[in-house]
């Protein structure tokens, strides 16, 4: 601490006599003086979890955020100090690794203590030595060619003594840490590579890593990988003996955090009470960078006189954050703008020397780093004579690229030719879609445009870039921003005119998780009239008779993820709204929340269930824990082979608890195949108004008749059933066991022989059913039916 760079070494006396790196010291807020906090002094303890979602999230991290925010008393929590301990007897030997988090929410900093403990000597000392490896660096030589050894005395000049034989030592265990894999700008080809075995052997970095996770190099050393979720499915499951998620802080953990930072224990209970009544706030504090922003502004407007309130909305934060801009800076600043947006696009969240230059900023400028820079922009390592930079968080980034973009839109307005040819407006152009110069494009226009672009975005990347485009568009945040934005005279009606399109936004393009950020906007400018609206909703004893918008939708279903309880039942019929209302009520099922789901598509004005609707609806059933127990999507006209098989492999996962299912318009092979499955869980099966060809009967009966098969309810309602599905069904009710109770096969115009065929199966012993409905009043039928035993209606 106090060096010129953000780490220090600590040298021990390591095995053979070898000095071995033990690890660096981060510091919160600091700059290169190495003013700042010390790890030790700051860290909190992080919630971590062993395990993950076994499908790839790929939505924007705040809305990760959100599902980690709601704690699961399934989840295996686990300590850092313990990630490479076997902890139960079904576990074998761990050595490889994966820890996925979001971005800021803490990886980096449990590598970091983790290197820390061990190197005081508390924790992990059968360890012989760590090697810490960034991402971001070893894209520095991602075009070079190096041997293992090589790497690491480049990377680390104390090995320099270390030797091939040192190495490949069965006394000395090895650590490798591989830190931020997404990252990394180098792909990782784990079906067609060289394999290398020799530490000597020299090959790209790529081959180098994937032979150390195959365990071709160094078989016995232990490997540590750190990665946001959408990253980490570049390695194979195969290759990961154990997952583990850091979901941030746990509520505790925050106010834990702000305890320890502030001495004055009524400035943090104030601080912490603040969190809390808001929302966006209390989620985001998960991430400790965020705690540190929330700290920051809020000591500073609380232990001096201000006046206003406080900050609510992410936009008031980050505003009061930066507010202490000096003109000095504000050049600099939009060229850092310049970098975050062009990047933010591009999918980057860190940069190189020359992606600098491209942005017009100098790297050799003392100011770049000094200042209020260094808080929210870093250079983490010189390596190679290159440097690595990064924002300290990706929301800080999102921010800049806005206040960068709203800055082009104010040019544009005021025709302003005297700024410096990098600061012209050449990006608001493209990004909003104008080819020409268009001196007269509204405010409303303007945010509209960006709104659209944002909502096309399969994963959501400038979801929040958008939000802060909404929120900058306020004069009061203008103004708490000075000198960085020029201000600008926005008229009520303009604003209102904001909302307006905000409110009125329809499209059957949209898909319903995009559209939630609409809602988000708004909250973002302070319109709480949507939010005030749904909860007097809730609150209603007379749902149906109030007349829902498409946003209104849009922010149930956002309060409907959020709720704390699981709902006992979300049946889409209920609402009064329209088709693309509906439609955006789905993401309520995508966190299982729903005990009871009902969706009867055919009472749904002719609108259809799409696929994608329907990875939702799957994604419900497989979640863990599944709450999902009925599901009804009868008379749809829109489910395809794709469709129900989607939906049949969801039956089968071992999560899945569905216990009733209502389907029409349907091919029976996947779907017989769910019902083999073990365990199955289906007792209720509807399958009524299809018109069910004799080959699709007989895989469903054969499934009825498999041993695994525990259903008892089969409903075949209006099948057109011939005589030989009948003997199908026949054969069914035979078998041993037939868990088989109920059969419906009312409205099935069934000849003779097919009647006789249901006769003799239910005269068999082994038959069990006990209600058989029918609207076929045949004598040799009602023969057969004994009062004591079936129910003939």
């Amino acid at each position: 601490h106090g060096t010129p760079f953000p780490w220090a070494h600590h040298l021990q006396e390591g095995p053979g006599g070898v000095e071995c790196i033990v690890c660096w010291v981060e510091v919160e807020g600091r700059d290169l003086a190495g003013s700042g906090t010390l790890l030790n002094k700051i860290y909190t303890e992080l919630y971590i979890t062993e395990g993950q979602s076994e499908e790839v999230d790929t939505q924007h991290e705040v809305r990760q955020l959100e599902r980690i925010s709601k704690k699961n008393i399934q989840d295996t929590p686990i300590k850092c100090q313990d990630i490479f301990k076997v902890l139960s007897e079904q576990q074998g030997h761990i050595r490889v690794v994966l820890t996925n988090g979001v971005a800021g929410v803490g990886k980096t900093f449990s590598v970091q203590k983790f290197s820390l403990d061990w190197a005081e000597g508390l924790e992990n000392q059968d360890i012989s030595l760590v090697l810490p490896l960034s991402c971001r660096e070893l894209n520095l030589i991602r075009d070079e060619q190096h041997s293992l050894l090589s790497l690491l005395h480049v990377f680390h000049p104390t090995l320099q003594k270390i030797r091939a034989e040192d190495l490949t030592k069965t006394v000395w265990k090895l650590l490798f840490i591989f830190d931020g894999l997404d990252e990394s700008r180098f792909s990782l080809g784990f079906n067609k590579h060289q394999v290398i075995s020799d530490v000597t052997q020299v090959s790209s970095v790529d081959v180098l890593l994937v032979n150390l996770i195959q365990g071709n190099l160094l078989p016995s050393a232990l490997i540590w990988i750190t990665s946001r979720p959408a990253a980490a499915y570049q390695i194979p499951p195969s290759c990961v003996d154990r997952i583990t998620e850091v979901r941030g802080f746990t509520d505790s953990q925050k106010e834990e955090y702000f305890r320890r930072r502030f001495s004055d224990e009524d400035l943090s209970k104030r601080i912490i009470s603040h969190i809390k009544a808001s929302r966006t706030l209390h989620i985001m504090c998960l991430i400790p960078v965020f705690c540190w922003i929330t700290a920051i502004v809020l000591e500073d407007m609380m232990t001096r006189e201000q006046r206003g309130e406080l900050p609510q909305t992410l936009t008031d934060l980050y505003s009061h954050f930066l507010r202490e801009l000096t003109k000095a800076d504000k050049k600099l600043l939009l060229k850092l703008g310049r970098l975050a947006f062009e990047h933010l696009e591009k999918g980057n969240i860190m940069f190189y020397s020359e992606d600098l230059e491209r942005c017009g900023l100098d790297v050799s400028e003392v100011s770049v780093y000094s200042g209020v820079c260094t808080e929210i922009f870093k250079r983490e390592r010189v390596i190679f004579q290159k440097s690595v930079y990064c924002f300290v968080h990706l929301s800080i980034q999102e921010f800049l690229a806005a206040v960068y973009m709203f800055h082009c839109y104010t040019i544009n307005k005021r025709i302003i030719e005297s700024f410096p040819k990098y600061l012209k407006p050449n990006d608001f152009f493209r990004f909003v879609g104008l080819v020409d110069y268009d001196p007269v494009i509204s405010l409303d226009g303007f945010l509209m445009r960006a709104l659209m672009k944002s909502l096309k975005s399969e994963n959501g990347h400038l979801d929040f870039f958008v939000r802060f485009l909404h929120g900058l568009s306020l004069e009061s945040n203008q103004r708490i921003l000075g000198g960085l934005l020029d201000q600008m005279e926005n008229h009520p009606e303009t604003i209102q005119k904001v909302l307006n399109n905000l409110k009125e936004v329809n499209s059957d393009e949209i898909s319903p998780d995009r559209s939630i950020n609409i809602f988000h906007c708004l909250m973002e400018m302070k319109d709480q009239s949507v939010h005030q609206e749904i909860q007097e909703f809730l609150k209603s004893e007379k749902k149906s008779e109030r007349r829902l918008s498409e946003i209104h939708c849009s922010a149930l279903a956002y309060l409907l993820q959020m709720s704390e309880e699981v709902l006992d039942e979300l049946n889409l019929q209920q609402y009064n709204t329209s088709d693309e209302g509906r439609r955006r009520l789905i993401p309520a099922k995508s966190q299982s929340l729903t005990h009871y789901f009902c969706f009867i598509h055919n009472r749904l004005s002719g609108s259809v269930l799409s696929k994608s609707h329907c990875e939702v609806v799957a994604s419900a059933m497989t979640s863990n824990p599944s709450h999902l127990r009925e599901l009804s999507l009868s008379k749809n006209q829109s489910l395809t082979d794709a469709v129900v098989k989607l939906l049949s492999s969801a039956m089968m996962h071992p999560n899945c608890r569905l216990e009733t299912l209502s389907l029409s318009e349907i091919s029976c092979d996947s779907l017989a195949s769910a019902l083999r499955s073990n365990p199955s869980h289906l007792r209720v099966l509807d399958l009524s108004w299809n018109k069910l060809k004799d080959s699709a009967e007989k895989l469903l009966c054969g499934a009825v008749q498999d041993p695994l098969c525990k259903l008892e309810t089969l409903r075949l309602s209006h099948c057109s059933l011939s005589e030989i599905s009948c003997d199908s069904l026949a054969s069914a009710l035979r078998s041993n066991p037939s868990h088989l109770r109920e059969l419906d096969l009312s409205l099935n115009k069934l000849k003779d022989p097919a009647v006789k065929l249901l006769c003799g199966a239910l005269q068999d012993p082994l038959c069990k059913l006990e209600t058989l409905r029918s609207v076929r009043d045949d004598p040799v039928l009602s023969q057969v039916f004994s009062p004591h035993k079936y129910d003939f209606l």
